[in-house]
């Protein structure tokens, strides 16, 4: 069997290696001046590394990986196999995938580290020509989870795969640091050790009790960072640990959706002033258009000034009964969003917007009864570079918002209800409703 390998890096030279070790032909590609591995022909170019080829593995890293097949594309022999084992996005495999023609296209995940393996390391496959992909690697001796499918099906359980494992590495590095800042490097290396030898009872455990005690541990968790403040330690991982426990404790108290659609024509006024006039938005976000009404539950939205790129991630993911509540930074340059986005979020069931910055197509809004708050109008279109964050606090108009807060807009303004405050708000909200329409008749009947 004759094979190529586009890239001798670490990994490339390791398969490379192991297929040379099956006695199979072996040529290999690479600009960079990286040694030729022992039993590998060299090639001059990628047209000549693929010649006469009946698999070929790229393996040039994510960045490369689009590139790469395009060299070769047109020089592949009929019956050859692309194999593409680089990191990376699910659609970065189905462009490739069009490129070398999805017949002959084979999505490998490598799962492991290679330079334990080498090139038995374990592998998902997926794509139209996976079958033929696994019996390669089979051969190699390595575990082969053939999982069909279309191109980029295996490189999304890889990334599935990478929260954990690559969050887990760059936790260990924090806490190892924290440690040896405080003397105490070799008890954390011991816990974390014994943590993590307990298989699926030490995983079941961890996952539950974060679920129960969250809101416990997000104060515990908010507590280490700043121990690893004061140690001189970034705390990057255990902020973003409190921040997820936090984000479950609000999940757990958010409110039942008939509760908070109790609060339909409930006004915005009469619950401010049950609250003590707190959690109101400030009177720059106004309405729109008149007649605008929101009930919700809070999507938040963190964006760069004049960047929705953010905002389009979080349409994505809405939920019936959402509201868009958008940190702009009360940036008035750019729309953060316009009629066409209103009408996919609209799709998804989301019921509005707030937007601590300017929206667009105002009279567009209203026609397909797209209620929003915003400082203003911009016809500018936004970037769409990023960064951004989605279901993280925000602070709009003054107020600080969690994600599923309660949301209720209407002439007036905006007021954000914390999910655990819910229900005392909405009982408020209506004495003092009730109270307010005795006194108006009273005033009206000349008896007040």
């Amino acid at each position: 069997m004759r094979m190529s390998v586009l890239g001798l890096g670490e990994a490339g030279t390791l398969y490379a290696a192991g297929l040379v070790a099956r006695g199979w032909t072996v040529a290999g590609y690479d600009p960079a001046d990286n040694a030729t591995p022992a039993g590998v022909e060299r090639a001059d170019t990628p047209e000549e590394a693929v010649r006469d080829a009946d698999v070929v593995l790229s393996l040039v890293g994510g960045r490369a990986a689009v590139e790469a097949a395009q060299s070769v594309a047109q020089f592949l022999p009929p019956a050859a196999v692309y194999v593409d084992m680089n990191a990376a996005a699910p659609e970065v495999k189905r462009t490739i995938a069009g490129m070398v023609g999805e017949s002959r296209f084979a999505d490998v995940a490598v799962i492991g580290p290679v330079p334990a393996h080498g090139a038995a390391t374990p592998v998902i496959i997926s794509g139209h020509a996976s079958a033929r992909a696994a019996a390669t690697f089979e051969q190699l001796g390595a575990r082969v989870d053939d999982i069909g499918g279309a191109p980029g099906a295996a490189s999304g359980r890889k990334l599935l795969r990478s929260t954990f494992m690559k969050g887990l590495g760059a936790l260990i590095v924090e806490s190892v640091l924290a440690g040896r800042a405080a003397g105490a490097e070799d008890w954390v290396r011991e816990q974390m050790a014994r943590e993590l030898s307990g298989g699926d009872a030490a995983v079941n455990r961890l996952h539950d009790g974060t679920l129960k005690h969250a809101a416990r541990r997000a104060g515990e968790a908010d507590a280490a960072a700043a121990l690893l403040d004061s140690l001189g330690v970034l705390p990057v991982m255990t902020r973003a640990t409190a921040e997820v426990h936090r984000g479950r404790a609000d999940a757990a108290l958010a409110p039942a959706e008939d509760l908070w659609q109790e609060f339909e024509g409930l006004a915005v006024a009469n619950i401010g002033d049950a609250r003590d006039r707190m959690g109101m938005l400030d009177g720059g976000i106004r309405a729109l258009w008149k007649g605008a009404r929101v009930v919700g539950r809070a999507r938040t939205v963190w964006v760069p000034h004049g960047d929705n790129l953010a905002v389009h991630r979080a349409i994505a993911c809405s939920r019936p009964g959402d509201v868009l509540v958008v940190n702009g930074g009360g940036d008035t340059s750019r729309a953060l969003l316009g009629e066409l986005m209103a009408e996919r979020a609209k799709r998804r069931g989301v019921r509005g917007i707030v937007a601590d910055g300017v929206l667009r197509d105002v009279s567009e809004l209203e026609k397909i009864g797209f209620p929003a708050w915003a400082r203003g109008a911009c016809p500018a279109g936004p970037y769409k570079n990023g960064p951004g964050q989605v279901d993280v606090p925000v602070a709009v108009g003054g107020v600080v918002v969690r994600p599923g807060d309660v949301v209720v807009g209407d002439d007036d303004g905006v007021i954000v209800i914390p999910a655990a405050e819910a229900a005392a708000s909405l009982l408020g909200g209506r004495a003092v409703e009730a109270d307010e329409a005795q006194r108006r008749a009273a005033i009206l009947a000349g008896t007040a």
